[in-house]
Protein backbone atom coordinates (compact mmCIF):
# COMPACT_ATOMS: atom_id res chain seq x y z
CA UNK A 1 0.00 0.00 0.00
CA UNK A 2 2.87 2.28 0.47
CA UNK A 3 4.10 1.91 -2.48
CA UNK A 4 1.02 2.69 -4.35
CA UNK A 5 0.94 5.61 -2.78
CA UNK A 6 4.30 6.80 -3.79
CA UNK A 7 3.36 5.49 -7.22
CA UNK A 8 0.24 7.79 -7.10
CA UNK A 9 2.06 10.89 -5.68
CA UNK A 10 4.49 10.57 -8.41
CA UNK A 11 4.07 12.98 -11.37
CA UNK A 12 4.85 11.11 -13.86
CA UNK A 13 4.14 13.46 -16.67
CA UNK A 14 6.50 16.01 -14.98
CA UNK A 15 9.16 13.26 -14.66
CA UNK A 16 8.91 12.55 -18.83
CA UNK A 17 8.54 16.06 -19.07
CA UNK A 18 12.19 16.22 -17.40
CA UNK A 19 13.95 13.08 -19.33
CA UNK A 20 12.65 14.96 -22.29
CA UNK A 21 14.24 18.03 -21.83
CA UNK A 22 16.90 16.46 -20.39
CA UNK A 23 17.35 13.75 -23.56
CA UNK A 24 17.14 16.90 -25.92
CA UNK A 25 19.47 19.39 -24.17
CA UNK A 26 22.19 15.65 -24.12
CA UNK A 27 21.68 15.46 -27.74
CA UNK A 28 21.83 19.20 -28.29
CA UNK A 29 25.42 19.37 -26.84
CA UNK A 30 26.77 16.34 -28.85
CA UNK A 31 25.52 17.46 -32.20
CA UNK A 32 26.98 20.67 -32.03
CA UNK A 33 30.01 19.41 -30.46
CA UNK A 34 30.73 17.15 -33.15
CA UNK A 35 33.97 17.96 -35.01
CA UNK A 36 32.46 19.13 -38.19
CA UNK A 37 30.93 22.05 -35.94
CA UNK A 38 33.44 22.35 -33.14
CA UNK A 39 36.82 22.47 -35.31
CA UNK A 40 35.41 23.54 -38.43
CA UNK A 41 38.39 25.93 -39.92
CA UNK A 42 39.83 26.43 -36.29
CA UNK A 43 42.75 27.44 -37.93
CA UNK A 44 40.88 29.29 -40.65
CA UNK A 45 38.32 30.70 -38.46
CA UNK A 46 40.44 33.83 -39.34
CA UNK A 47 39.57 36.69 -42.19
CA UNK A 48 36.75 34.85 -42.83
CA UNK A 49 34.43 35.43 -39.36
CA UNK A 50 33.58 37.95 -36.90
CA UNK A 51 35.06 36.35 -34.09
CA UNK A 52 38.44 36.43 -35.20
CA UNK A 53 37.79 40.21 -35.32
CA UNK A 54 36.42 40.26 -31.96
CA UNK A 55 39.75 38.39 -31.11
CA UNK A 56 41.48 40.86 -32.57
CA UNK A 57 39.89 43.94 -30.86
CA UNK A 58 40.40 42.91 -27.63
CA UNK A 59 44.22 42.39 -28.43
CA UNK A 60 44.25 46.06 -29.77
CA UNK A 61 42.90 47.14 -26.30
CA UNK A 62 45.54 44.70 -24.56
CA UNK A 63 48.27 46.41 -26.33
CA UNK A 64 47.10 50.00 -25.65
CA UNK A 65 44.86 50.77 -28.92
CA UNK A 66 41.43 51.73 -29.34
CA UNK A 67 39.39 49.18 -31.22
CA UNK A 68 37.40 52.29 -32.87
CA UNK A 69 39.81 54.49 -33.72
CA UNK A 70 40.39 52.86 -37.44
CA UNK A 71 36.73 54.11 -38.60
CA UNK A 72 38.13 57.76 -38.53
CA UNK A 73 40.09 57.59 -42.16
CA UNK A 74 36.89 55.41 -43.86
CA UNK A 75 34.41 56.27 -46.13
CA UNK A 76 31.35 55.40 -43.70
CA UNK A 77 30.28 53.44 -46.61
CA UNK A 78 33.02 50.34 -47.49
CA UNK A 79 33.10 47.44 -44.56
CA UNK A 80 37.06 47.41 -43.50
CA UNK A 81 36.00 44.75 -40.60
CA UNK A 82 35.43 47.96 -38.11
CA UNK A 83 34.18 47.59 -34.54
CA UNK A 84 30.19 48.26 -34.62
CA UNK A 85 29.43 46.77 -31.36
CA UNK A 86 29.24 48.50 -28.07
CA UNK A 87 32.30 47.44 -26.13
CA UNK A 88 31.04 45.16 -23.56
CA UNK A 89 32.29 42.21 -25.92
CA UNK A 90 34.96 43.53 -26.89
CA UNK A 91 36.31 44.21 -23.56
CA UNK A 92 35.06 40.91 -22.48
CA UNK A 93 37.70 39.63 -25.13
CA UNK A 94 40.23 41.87 -23.77
CA UNK A 95 39.82 40.47 -20.22
CA UNK A 96 40.17 36.69 -21.28
CA UNK A 97 43.30 37.37 -23.19
CA UNK A 98 44.78 39.67 -20.00
CA UNK A 99 44.19 36.70 -17.96
CA UNK A 100 46.14 34.09 -20.15
CA UNK A 101 43.82 33.01 -23.37
CA UNK A 102 46.32 35.08 -25.86
CA UNK A 103 46.56 32.61 -28.39
CA UNK A 104 43.98 32.33 -30.82
CA UNK A 105 43.23 28.57 -30.69
CA UNK A 106 42.85 28.90 -27.14
CA UNK A 107 41.07 31.82 -27.05
CA UNK A 108 38.35 30.53 -29.54
CA UNK A 109 37.79 27.30 -27.81
CA UNK A 110 37.01 29.04 -24.70
CA UNK A 111 34.41 31.18 -26.25
CA UNK A 112 33.05 27.84 -28.00
CA UNK A 113 32.43 26.67 -24.51
CA UNK A 114 30.60 29.65 -23.29
CA UNK A 115 28.65 30.13 -26.78
CA UNK A 116 27.01 26.44 -26.21
CA UNK A 117 26.22 27.29 -22.40
CA UNK A 118 23.78 30.19 -23.87
CA UNK A 119 22.66 28.40 -26.43
CA UNK A 120 21.42 25.41 -24.22
CA UNK A 121 20.08 27.79 -21.61
CA UNK A 122 18.26 29.62 -24.60
CA UNK A 123 16.63 25.82 -25.56
CA UNK A 124 16.06 25.48 -21.62
CA UNK A 125 14.44 28.75 -21.30
CA UNK A 126 11.68 27.77 -24.41
CA UNK A 127 11.18 24.90 -22.70
CA UNK A 128 10.53 26.27 -19.39
CA UNK A 129 8.49 28.95 -20.56
CA UNK A 130 5.65 26.32 -22.28
CA UNK A 131 6.18 23.38 -19.53
CA UNK A 132 5.26 25.79 -16.55
CA UNK A 133 2.08 25.65 -18.31
CA UNK A 134 1.34 22.29 -19.31
CA UNK A 135 2.21 23.02 -22.67
CA UNK A 136 4.63 19.75 -22.87
CA UNK A 137 4.70 19.22 -26.74
CA UNK A 138 4.96 22.56 -27.41
CA UNK A 139 7.62 22.55 -24.98
CA UNK A 140 9.44 19.84 -26.73
CA UNK A 141 8.94 21.02 -30.08
CA UNK A 142 10.38 24.84 -28.84
CA UNK A 143 13.73 23.87 -27.64
CA UNK A 144 14.41 21.18 -30.66
CA UNK A 145 13.19 23.91 -33.09
CA UNK A 146 15.82 26.34 -31.48
CA UNK A 147 18.89 23.58 -30.73
CA UNK A 148 18.13 22.05 -34.08
CA UNK A 149 17.53 24.17 -36.88
CA UNK A 150 20.33 25.61 -39.75
CA UNK A 151 20.84 29.31 -38.64
CA UNK A 152 21.66 27.77 -35.02
CA UNK A 153 24.02 24.99 -36.80
CA UNK A 154 25.67 28.06 -38.87
CA UNK A 155 26.59 30.16 -35.49
CA UNK A 156 28.09 27.36 -34.32
CA UNK A 157 30.08 26.76 -37.15
CA UNK A 158 31.34 30.32 -37.42
CA UNK A 159 31.70 30.96 -33.62
CA UNK A 160 29.58 33.81 -33.50
CA UNK A 161 28.49 35.45 -30.24
CA UNK A 162 25.09 35.94 -31.31
CA UNK A 163 23.49 33.43 -28.53
CA UNK A 164 24.82 35.58 -26.42
CA UNK A 165 22.43 38.41 -26.09
CA UNK A 166 19.61 36.34 -27.88
CA UNK A 167 19.82 34.59 -24.48
CA UNK A 168 19.05 37.83 -22.74
CA UNK A 169 16.60 38.95 -24.93
CA UNK A 170 14.57 36.31 -24.65
CA UNK A 171 14.83 36.03 -20.89
CA UNK A 172 14.03 39.50 -20.67
CA UNK A 173 11.02 39.14 -22.72
CA UNK A 174 10.22 36.01 -20.54
CA UNK A 175 10.02 38.55 -17.36
CA UNK A 176 9.17 41.91 -18.11
CA UNK A 177 5.55 41.52 -17.01
CA UNK A 178 6.66 39.73 -13.61
CA UNK A 179 9.70 41.46 -13.00
CA UNK A 180 10.53 44.23 -14.80
CA UNK A 181 13.25 46.20 -13.58
CA UNK A 182 15.16 42.87 -14.34
CA UNK A 183 13.94 42.24 -17.74
CA UNK A 184 15.50 45.71 -18.34
CA UNK A 185 18.55 45.45 -17.20
CA UNK A 186 18.68 41.67 -18.96
CA UNK A 187 17.70 43.91 -22.23
CA UNK A 188 20.43 46.29 -21.38
CA UNK A 189 22.86 43.74 -21.27
CA UNK A 190 21.84 42.17 -24.81
CA UNK A 191 22.73 45.99 -26.83
CA UNK A 192 25.50 46.21 -24.68
CA UNK A 193 27.00 42.93 -26.27
CA UNK A 194 25.37 42.76 -29.56
CA UNK A 195 22.65 45.81 -30.68
CA UNK A 196 20.89 44.19 -32.91
CA UNK A 197 18.21 43.82 -30.70
CA UNK A 198 17.76 47.76 -30.70
CA UNK A 199 14.73 47.78 -32.82
CA UNK A 200 12.50 46.22 -29.98
CA UNK A 201 13.64 49.33 -27.46
CA UNK A 202 10.30 51.18 -28.51
CA UNK A 203 8.09 48.67 -27.79
CA UNK A 204 9.90 48.24 -24.81
CA UNK A 205 8.99 51.52 -23.54
CA UNK A 206 5.58 51.04 -25.05
CA UNK A 207 4.98 48.55 -22.56
CA UNK A 208 6.42 50.06 -19.75
CA UNK A 209 3.79 52.85 -20.87
CA UNK A 210 0.73 50.22 -20.82
CA UNK A 211 1.88 48.75 -17.83
CA UNK A 212 2.17 51.69 -15.74
CA UNK A 213 -0.56 52.39 -13.12
CA UNK A 214 0.32 55.63 -12.78
CA UNK A 215 3.32 57.93 -13.59
CA UNK A 216 3.68 56.86 -16.94
CA UNK A 217 6.35 59.22 -18.26
CA UNK A 218 8.50 58.92 -15.35
CA UNK A 219 8.14 55.27 -15.68
CA UNK A 220 9.50 55.02 -19.39
CA UNK A 221 12.17 57.80 -18.42
CA UNK A 222 13.34 55.42 -15.86
CA UNK A 223 13.25 52.17 -18.24
CA UNK A 224 14.81 54.22 -21.23
CA UNK A 225 18.10 54.86 -18.42
CA UNK A 226 17.71 50.93 -17.29
CA UNK A 227 18.28 50.18 -21.04
CA UNK A 228 20.78 52.22 -22.16
CA UNK A 229 22.86 51.87 -18.52
CA UNK A 230 24.88 49.14 -19.35
CA UNK A 231 25.98 50.23 -22.60
CA UNK A 232 26.53 53.62 -21.43
CA UNK A 233 28.46 52.20 -18.72
CA UNK A 234 30.60 50.26 -20.55
CA UNK A 235 31.34 52.88 -23.18
CA UNK A 236 32.60 55.48 -20.84
CA UNK A 237 36.18 54.67 -20.87
CA UNK A 238 35.79 54.60 -24.64
CA UNK A 239 33.92 58.10 -24.77
CA UNK A 240 36.75 59.59 -22.98
CA UNK A 241 39.11 58.01 -25.19
CA UNK A 242 37.96 59.14 -28.87
CA UNK A 243 33.91 59.87 -28.32
CA UNK A 244 34.07 60.42 -32.23
CA UNK A 245 35.43 56.96 -33.18
CA UNK A 246 32.83 55.44 -30.79
CA UNK A 247 30.14 57.49 -32.24
CA UNK A 248 31.33 56.73 -35.62
CA UNK A 249 31.70 53.00 -35.26
CA UNK A 250 28.52 51.89 -33.69
CA UNK A 251 26.44 54.43 -36.58
CA UNK A 252 28.68 52.33 -39.60
CA UNK A 253 26.27 49.29 -39.36
CA UNK A 254 23.24 52.23 -40.46
CA UNK A 255 25.47 54.16 -43.02
CA UNK A 256 27.23 51.28 -44.94
CA UNK A 257 26.74 50.04 -48.12
CA UNK A 258 23.82 47.03 -48.75
CA UNK A 259 25.78 43.54 -48.41
CA UNK A 260 23.81 40.40 -48.28
CA UNK A 261 24.70 36.62 -47.67
CA UNK A 262 21.60 35.50 -49.89
CA UNK A 263 22.44 38.07 -52.74
CA UNK A 264 18.37 38.57 -51.89
CA UNK A 265 19.03 42.87 -51.17
CA UNK A 266 16.76 45.27 -49.54
CA UNK A 267 14.60 47.93 -51.41
CA UNK A 268 16.82 50.59 -50.64
CA UNK A 269 19.49 48.71 -53.21
CA UNK A 270 17.38 48.34 -56.18
CA UNK A 271 16.37 52.04 -55.81
CA UNK A 272 19.99 53.58 -55.14
CA UNK A 273 20.52 51.63 -58.84
CA UNK A 274 18.24 54.52 -60.11
CA UNK A 275 18.65 57.61 -57.15
CA UNK A 276 22.36 56.62 -55.87
CA UNK A 277 22.23 59.11 -53.34
CA UNK A 278 19.51 56.48 -51.81
CA UNK A 279 22.47 54.65 -49.30
CA UNK A 280 23.30 54.99 -45.77
CA UNK A 281 20.84 56.42 -43.20
CA UNK A 282 18.10 57.60 -45.88
CA UNK A 283 18.20 54.20 -47.03
CA UNK A 284 16.66 53.02 -44.05
CA UNK A 285 13.07 54.81 -44.34
CA UNK A 286 11.24 51.98 -45.51
CA UNK A 287 12.59 49.73 -42.83
CA UNK A 288 11.80 52.38 -40.38
CA UNK A 289 8.37 53.22 -41.77
CA UNK A 290 7.19 49.49 -41.57
CA UNK A 291 9.00 49.28 -37.76
CA UNK A 292 6.78 52.80 -37.35
CA UNK A 293 4.06 50.82 -38.49
CA UNK A 294 4.56 47.59 -35.47
CA UNK A 295 4.70 49.96 -33.12
CA UNK A 296 1.48 51.96 -33.62
CA UNK A 297 0.09 48.39 -34.32
CA UNK A 298 1.48 47.56 -30.29
CA UNK A 299 0.70 51.12 -29.07
CA UNK A 300 -3.02 50.12 -29.56
CA UNK A 301 -2.93 46.95 -27.97
CA UNK A 302 -4.00 44.99 -31.39
CA UNK A 303 -0.72 43.15 -30.93
CA UNK A 304 1.24 41.31 -28.02
CA UNK A 305 4.18 41.41 -26.40
CA UNK A 306 5.61 38.13 -28.05
CA UNK A 307 4.18 38.58 -31.74
CA UNK A 308 5.18 42.28 -31.69
CA UNK A 309 8.50 41.46 -31.26
CA UNK A 310 9.05 39.34 -34.25
CA UNK A 311 6.94 41.39 -36.53
CA UNK A 312 10.22 44.30 -35.51
CA UNK A 313 13.17 41.50 -36.27
CA UNK A 314 11.70 40.47 -39.41
CA UNK A 315 11.04 43.68 -40.67
CA UNK A 316 14.84 43.63 -39.79
CA UNK A 317 15.34 40.53 -41.77
CA UNK A 318 13.43 41.28 -44.49
CA UNK A 319 14.14 45.44 -44.70
CA UNK A 320 17.57 46.16 -43.49
CA UNK A 321 20.61 47.01 -46.25
CA UNK A 322 23.08 44.36 -44.28
CA UNK A 323 21.57 40.60 -44.28
CA UNK A 324 23.84 37.93 -43.18
CA UNK A 325 23.27 34.32 -41.80
CA UNK A 326 23.44 34.58 -38.15
CA UNK A 327 20.55 37.14 -38.13
CA UNK A 328 18.13 34.68 -38.79
CA UNK A 329 18.84 33.47 -35.40
CA UNK A 330 17.24 36.49 -33.82
CA UNK A 331 13.49 35.11 -34.96
CA UNK A 332 13.57 31.41 -34.55
CA UNK A 333 13.21 31.58 -30.93
CA UNK A 334 10.41 33.82 -31.15
CA UNK A 335 8.65 32.47 -33.63
CA UNK A 336 7.07 29.58 -31.05
CA UNK A 337 6.72 32.42 -28.32
CA UNK A 338 4.69 34.99 -30.84
CA UNK A 339 2.41 31.61 -32.02
CA UNK A 340 1.80 30.58 -28.86
CA UNK A 341 1.31 33.92 -27.28
CA UNK A 342 -2.44 33.80 -26.23
CA UNK A 343 -1.89 30.49 -24.51
CA UNK A 344 0.80 31.58 -22.20
CA UNK A 345 0.15 33.46 -18.96
CA UNK A 346 3.29 33.98 -16.64
CA UNK A 347 5.46 36.71 -17.99
CA UNK A 348 3.35 37.21 -21.46
CA UNK A 349 0.46 39.70 -22.19
CA UNK A 350 -2.42 37.97 -24.57
CA UNK A 351 -2.41 38.95 -28.22
CA UNK A 352 -6.03 40.51 -27.72
CA UNK A 353 -4.51 43.30 -25.70
CA UNK A 354 -6.81 42.92 -22.53
CA UNK A 355 -6.14 46.22 -20.25
CA UNK A 356 -5.01 44.26 -17.58
CA UNK A 357 -1.97 43.95 -19.62
CA UNK A 358 0.69 44.93 -22.48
Amino acid sequence: MRILKILKSFNTKRTLSLICLFFIIAVGILVHRLPVFWDYKTNQLGKEEDIYYLWIEGKRILSGENPYARILVSNMRDNNKYATYFPLFYIMSYLTQLFGLNNYQYWIDFWRYIFLFFNIGIAISLFYCFYQDKLIFLAIFSSMFWLFNRWNFYVTLVADIDFIPIFFLIISLLLLQKRKWLSLILFSISLAIKQIGIFLLPLYLIWIWQLAHKNAIKQVLLAASVIISIPLLTSIPFIFWSAQSLAKSVIFSATRYPESDFGAFSIDTYVAATLPQFVGLVAKIPMLFMMALVYLIAFQRQLGMQMSSLLVMIVFIDFNSVLFNQYMCWIVPLIPLAIAGSSIKPGFVSHKGSKKGV
